[in-house]
């Protein structure tokens, strides 16, 4: 029997450590960065290039860079004292989720977070404490994604003037049968290149957090 409860609680370990990353991704800013990203490989019309493992690397990085005073504030508060066994377990899972909560509030719309409020049935919080972090977490990201996607726009805008000055050049000439994308694609490059795309996306990017 005693075989069996430990067989039980090892799956639930190894179930719940498997779900860390995936947790960690869904209250960190790492679904914007990614998203972000991802709009600028499409509107350079480079779907492969950067492959997506070294998008997933940089998104990665620039989340823990974000993340770094969240995750210090954790450390410091929550896993220190445990380690040194002045806290309880349940006393560091509270302190821990306290700068992770703070960092999704600055970044949750208000009507993203009445929305889950609303859905989830609950009584409408009269303070940030209380708000049930699995109402929060939704919350946060769903906001995360339309943060992105309006970056992503912006993003987009310079690629598609281009695209359509290409188009609409090849048109008038007559050249009908040739792909614009093979003649926008270069100058689209050279435009990302010249302005240092990836320094000014990068710092767009971590700004926005601030």
């Amino acid at each position: 029997m005693s075989g069996s409860t430990d067989a039980v609680q090892l799956l639930l370990l190894v179930g719940g450590v498997t779900l860390i990353p995936a947790l960690l991704f869904t209250v960190t800013g790492f679904t914007r960065i990614l998203v972000v990203l991802g709009f600028i490989r499409s509107g350079l019309g480079t779907p492969t290039a950067p492959p997506n493992q070294v998008l997933v690397g940089i998104a990665l990085f620039l989340t823990i860079f974000v993340m770094a005073p969240t995750f210090k504030a954790v450390k410091e508060d929550a896993i220190d004292p445990l380690r040194a066994e002045k806290i309880s377990e349940s006393q560091a899972f509270d302190r821990g989720q306290k700068p992770l909560r703070e960092f999704m509030f600055r970044q949750t719309r208000e009507k993203d977070l009445a929305l889950f409020v609303k859905l989830g049935d609950i009584e409408t919080p009269k303070t940030r404490q209380d708000v049930p972090t699995h109402v929060l977490i939704p919350a946060f990201i769903i906001s995360e994604l339309k943060t992105a996607f309006q970056i992503g726009f912006l993003i987009f805008l310079p690629f598609l003037v281009i695209d359509l000055v290409v188009s609409s050049t090849l048109m008038s000439m007559g050249m009908i049968m040739l792909p614009p994308i093979l003649i926008s694609l270069p100058f689209k490059i050279l435009l990302f290149v010249l302005v240092d795309g990836w320094n000014l996306v990068t710092r767009s990017l971590v700004e926005s957090f601030a």
